[in-house]
């Protein structure tokens, strides 16, 4: 299992960030993919048209998301946790992705970077 941290910026505040990683039709908006979300504690999630499920745990609005991921046979809980932070460009984004399976690191590693971080700069970016 490996953890991964690292903070991101994006050219929005963080209430606008804030409201693209919690509401269905944002995220399918800037992923092009299907999402089920709703930011009530213990609800259930799923993003990129299911490729990611797992659990909310937490919200704090415009400051922070706590969840949980779902991979299969997996003892220890993979959590997720974004603080969102104002910053002089926008918004700062500081992610930690703790017990990701040693074998899907690198590729979970990557979509943070493209597929999700990338997908959302290109998104607030293109405004």
């Amino acid at each position: 299992m490996k953890d991964f941290k690292k903070y991101y910026t994006l050219p929005a505040p963080p209430e606008e960030v804030y409201l693209a990683l919690t509401i269905p039709l944002s995220i399918k908006l800037w992923s092009g993919a299907e999402a089920e979300m709703s930011t009530e504690a213990q609800s259930e999630f799923s993003l990129f048209d299911g490729d990611i499920v797992g659990k909310n745990l937490e919200f704090e609005e415009n400051k922070k998301i706590v969840q949980q991921w779902y991979f299969e046979g997996q003892d220890e809980a993979s959590i997720v946790t974004m603080k969102l932070h104002e910053h002089k460009k926008g918004c700062s984004i500081e992610l930690v992705h703790t017990n990701i399976p040693d074998e899907v690191y690198d590729e979970f590693v990557d979509g943070w970077n493209t597929s999700y971080f990338g997908e959302l700069f290109e998104f607030f970016d293109g405004e």
